[in-house]
């Protein structure tokens, strides 16, 4: 945090190219977060930028007495990313990752299978829960800064994360059968 704070300092007081030490240390985490938010991996460093960009811009404003510059950034991130689904309305591709240890073509159809029940799943979560697990499960924040972003008591997360774990288990159920 003392690191974070003399880089933010240095920006401040005109040495912006020591910004590109934040991108660095956070680019892929925000990244990653957006990309499982929106669904839409097209955009996701589009939005990212953005993101880095009213960062910079906002800079001055922040406050660490108030929150972590991670907080304050994943907020951003957080803001952003919902600004964008409700713009393009995102829909799921289905299109799941690929992985070429796969010998058997059947093997391969029963992932691709369960990578389409398990995106449409995260997709029909609510978004509240979606951000919620996804903050805690991908990127791995603490119950305390989840509430912080999201503006909520953190009893509100836990529920919520709770919540988006029966809903993705109910709509997994079966999985395991099939799968072997």
């Amino acid at each position: 945090m003392t690191e974070e704070t003399g880089i933010i300092r240095a920006v401040l007081e005109g040495d912006t190219e020591s910004f590109r030490l934040l991108v660095q240390r956070y680019q892929k985490p925000i990244i990653r977060m957006i990309a499982n938010l929106i669904n839409d991996r097209h955009t996701c460093e589009d939005i990212a930028q953005e993101v880095f960009l009213a960062a910079y811009k906002k800079l001055p404003t922040f406050d660490s007495a108030r929150s972590s510059f991670s907080t304050w950034l994943f907020t951003i991130a957080r803001n952003k990313s919902i600004n964008a689904m409700k713009k393009r309305r995102v829909s799921s591709t289905g299109n799941p990752p690929e992985n070429p240890d796969f010998s058997e073509p059947a093997d391969s159809l029963i992932r691709d299978e369960l990578f389409a029940k398990l995106d449409r799943a995260l997709q029909s979560l609510h978004p509240g829960h979606k951000r919620a697990l996804i903050m805690a499960e991908f990127e791995n924040l603490p119950y305390e800064q989840i509430a912080q972003i999201e503006g909520v008591r953190i009893g509100t997360i836990k529920s919520r994360i709770n919540r988006a774990k029966q809903r993705l288990r109910s709509a997994l159920d079966g999985i395991d059968g099939d799968i072997q």
